[in-house]
């Protein structure tokens, strides 16, 4: 039987605050790992997590507090070397470790070098807004010591106060030229499979290990993101098939609108969470998404022509003139459609000129029913709502301490799952065919009272998704 491979043992190392927890709940997409604040000394002990591939340890993290007075450590390594006398830099570390200043003065740093001796490599993690100081040369000297690999880390690098030129030039000075720039707070879609290539250039021993991680972790990415296309494309169908029956009066016709509006915010707010949960966040993580909140992209009421038009929704001069209903009206009588109209006007008593001007023609003679359902437009938000979601949780580390912020702007990233031809066709081209199916389909909507989960339902879905994921494979 062949022998299984023996994990990488890695160890983040570098000075207090520099975001060393924060790698690992990235890494491992655990926002609960450890203890993350702006203060130095967060972390007094070591902590470890494990990478598994198809439940096996293919990798073990160490987290460990942070080194706080390299300076003066070196200094006192130097005076554990007699003049004269040839000792190697693990021998040196490993003198000090059994020294009376090992468990006093230098205690934090002992537990760093002991661990970083028990591992393969370390990950140094530098907070790139820092200027380059004699401490971090010192501490790197002492770290290269242990006698294994050491990767800089190079983290908060999207910060406005990065100071990437620097630190690049003075790692490379010190011979550290395999660096790896990942931000734990928005690290890009390639860091970790970055991360794992430049860890294999160094350790070749290991090397099918991390290719087998980094495969891993791109199949993982991809699944997660079927996942969401799937819970995406769950809802427009709810959304797209639900009718609700109401009574032509015009009091009934008030109560069975704000009960659309009310039960389609609820469907959204379903499916916010279940995407917050598919990628391993909560709802404090994104609590703008709670409606109304005035101001806010996210947060401006569904039904609103001004969340329309924020995105690129075409909206018409009338519903422009006041606050759209976001329903369309459908009057039938012997079960055979005389029309539809759009109820504009969401203000006092818009939304019933509409009404009133179709009572005037028809309503007189209605025998039958009406239902009302979820307009077109609010049916493009709602889906270009969920898309700019996925592309945030997407690029989102699980160290961001910060509310989820939607802008616009990742409409027309290309690089993203809501990027220019998917959001372009949500905004302007005919809706997706399955939609218009499920427009005829009533009971395919989880709203419905008498719901039907359908075989050809779940077909639709599937397909939706698959066309909604197709955009960005």
């Amino acid at each position: 039987m062949p022998r299984p491979d023996v994990p990488l043992r890695l160890a983040v190392v570098g000075h207090t605050n520099t975001g060393k927890t924060s790698l690992l709940r990235t890494l491992t997409r655990d926002p609960g790992f450890g203890v993350v604040e702006d203060r130095p000394g967060t972390t007094r002990h070591v902590e470890g997590a494990h990478l598994l591939v198809d439940g096996a340890v293919v990798v073990e993290l160490y987290d460990t507090p942070g080194m706080e007075d390299g300076i003066a450590l070196l200094d006192y390594l130097d005076q554990l070397t007699q003049p004269g006398e040839r000792v190697d830099g693990p021998e040196r570390v490993r003198r000090f470790l059994h020294s009376p200043e090992s468990k006093r003065r230098f205690e934090q740093e002992a537990r760093v070098l002991h661990k970083l001796l028990d591992c393969d490599a370390g990950l140094y993690v530098v907070d790139v807004r820092d200027p380059v100081l004699g401490k971090h040369k010192d501490e790197l000297t002492i770290l290269a010591s242990c006698g294994h690999p050491i990767v800089p880390v190079l983290n908060f690098t999207h910060s406005p106060e990065q100071r990437l030129a620097a630190w690049r030039e003075a790692l490379g000075r010190l011979g550290l030229h395999v660096i790896v720039e990942f931000d734990t707070i928005a690290p890009a879609l390639d860091g970790e499979a970055q991360l794992y290539d430049k860890l294999a250039l160094l350790m070749d021993k290991h090397a099918g290990l991390l290719q087998r991680l980094k495969h891993d972790v791109a199949q993982q990415r991809h699944i997660r993101h079927l996942d969401a296309m799937r819970i995406v494309a769950e809802m427009l169908v709810d959304a797209a098939a639900w009718h609700l029956p109401c009574e032509p009066d015009k009091a009934a016709l008030e109560t069975a609108t704000q009960t659309l509006r009310r039960r389609v915010r609820a469907r959204e707010d379903l499916c916010v969470q279940g995407l917050l949960k598919r990628y391993n966040f909560n709802s404090r993580d994104f609590p703008a998404h709670t409606l109304p909140l005035e101001g806010e992209r996210w947060g401006m009421d569904l039904f609103h022509p001004q969340a329309l038009k924020d995105v690129g929704i075409h909206v018409s001069k009338g519903m422009a003139a006041g606050a759209m209903a976001g329903a369309t009206l459908d009057v039938f009588t012997a079960g055979i459609s005389l029309g539809a109209a759009t109820l504009l006007g969401a203000a006092a008593g818009g939304i019933w000129q509409g009404a009133d001007k179709l009572g005037k023609r028809m309503l007189g003679r209605l025998k039958g029913y009406q239902e009302l359902s979820v307009d077109d437009p609010v049916l493009r938000l709602l889906a270009l709502r969920q898309l700019a979601l996925v592309t945030a949780l997407e690029r989102r580390g699980h160290a961001a301490q910060g509310p989820i912020q939607l802008e616009t702007a990742s409409f027309n990233d290309p690089d993203s799952p809501a990027g220019d031809a998917l959001t372009e066709a949500w905004r302007k081209k005919r809706l997706p065919a399955e939609l218009l199916e499920a427009r005829s389909q009533p009971r395919w909507s989880s709203l419905s009272d008498d719901h039907d989960g359908s075989a050809r339902r779940e077909q639709v879905i599937r397909m939706l998704a698959k066309q909604l994921a197709s955009f960005s494979s």
